[in-house]
């Protein structure tokens, strides 16, 4: 069957990182995946993570299959991360968690929930966003009809606040808006609390449900700082999805560890909610994968090891942050044109660079630099051995 069929166009991300895996030049540079690089331009196992896995391996007497759902001590762990201790949410058991395959596992589950029952509304993104929310969400069920609204404005670098409540005001009541908690992926910029109230309350009047792709947690501001916006939807009272991963805040990629929270206005509804949760998982792939969950678990649950987490991830969001004032300062230092102050006041580990399709064309044959298409770079692809050969390359490509 397949001589009559096309083949499928490569992933513009992944597809990027395996002609970065052929090239043989030693300066090569990957500024194009999102995963975390350390100043040795590894993606490295966090120590949290290998204590976790030696008490797991001296402990561990069964590989016997998870509910449907997963472990429930995972669930409770990662409602306690999304929402606080005490927090009013958790106690009164309006929110159900189901340990999902990866970040992107959580938004396929929830996406597929959301058809099962609202197959015709409209499903809402930002421009730009993540370009496998198109996909995750066109591909569920029969396929949502997928709009965006404003978000990113390219003239100052920042966000369009007055054009995103103006779009969403026109999303009507049962329609989906995916929101990026924080660091947002591609821009890096990002609402400030004010204007999640905002949000929020508008939420509330027109009835459309948030679904808060939240994979960066840690990485803008702190653990606790990142989900402002969560606790504003949740202090509303209304229904909304949490899809949230571990891939990198802990490291933990290619464990495929993340969660599909769902809120509701109450313990019963919560109830429903899971269970169709599971009927979707079912058909789906069953049960979920083990090892992730339990090592986040116990880093979780463990004080001395929750401690060395938050210390590790703090030097990990400090580095990024390092990165963006020695690109910018490196830029200048270049003479290249234009004020790059504004990577600077971005958080996580994206950017808009404002690079056209041309500097990022020549950066990647000249220089071996690579680059997603639209200029948007992982800060965490910089070190300090590579940023001087980055930022004389930029100046050789922009003039």
């Amino acid at each position: 069957m397949w001589k009559s069929i096309q083949p499928a166009p490569p992933d513009s991300i992944l597809g990027l990182t395996e002609e970065f895996k052929k090239d043989r030049n030693p300066q090569k540079v990957n500024l194009g995946v999102g995963v975390y690089k350390d100043e040795d331009g590894n993606t490295p196992v966090l120590r949290c993570v290998k204590a976790a896995e030696k008490t797991l391996l001296e402990t561990q007497n069964s590989k016997s299959y998870l509910p449907i759902s997963g472990d429930p001590s995972y669930s409770a762990a990662v409602q306690r991360l999304l929402f606080g201790t005490g927090s009013e949410v958790v106690s009164t058991g309006r929110a159900v968690t189901v340990h999902a395959p990866g970040g992107t596992g959580a938004l396929r589950v929830g996406a597929d929930l959301l058809h099962k029952f609202t197959p015709d509304v409209k499903v809402w993104v930002s421009s730009p966003t993540w370009a496998n929310h198109n996909g995750i969400f066109g591909a569920a069920g029969a396929g949502f009809e997928i709009t965006q609204y404003g978000y990113y404005d390219s003239k100052s670098k920042g966000l369009d606040f007055d054009k995103m409540m103006t779009d969403l005001e026109s999303a009507t009541a049962g329609d989906v808006v995916v929101l990026h908690t924080c660091c947002h992926n591609p821009s890096g910029v990002d609402l400030n609390n004010e204007q999640w109230k905002l949000l929020a309350a508008l939420a509330a009047k027109n009835g459309w449900i948030p679904f808060l792709d939240f994979a960066y947690q840690g990485f803008g501001d702190g653990v606790d700082e990142d989900r402002f916006a969560i606790e504003e939807f949740a202090a509303a009272g209304i229904d909304f999805f949490i899809g949230s991963s571990f891939s990198k805040n802990f490291g933990l990629y290619n464990e495929r560890t993340g969660a599909i929270t769902v809120v509701t206005p109450g313990e019963e509804e919560a109830r429903v909610a899971m269970s169709h949760l599971k009927t979707v998982i079912r058909t789906n792939y069953s049960n979920p994968p083990a090892h992730g969950g339990l090592v986040a678990t116990l880093i979780l649950d463990t004080p001395d090891l929750h401690k060395m987490w938050l210390e590790e991830l703090a030097g990990m969001r400090d580095r990024i942050v390092h990165m963006r004032r020695s690109l910018v300062k490196g830029l200048a230092a270049q003479g290249v044109d234009g004020d790059f102050s504004f990577i600077e006041k971005q958080r996580g580990m994206f950017s808009f660079s404002g690079w056209s399709d041309e500097v990022v064309a020549s950066l990647r044959k000249n220089d071996h630099i690579y680059v997603v298409g639209g200029g948007r770079i992982n800060l965490a692809g910089l070190t300090t051995a590579n940023i001087e050969y980055v930022c004389k390359a930029v100046a050789a490509a922009m003039r």
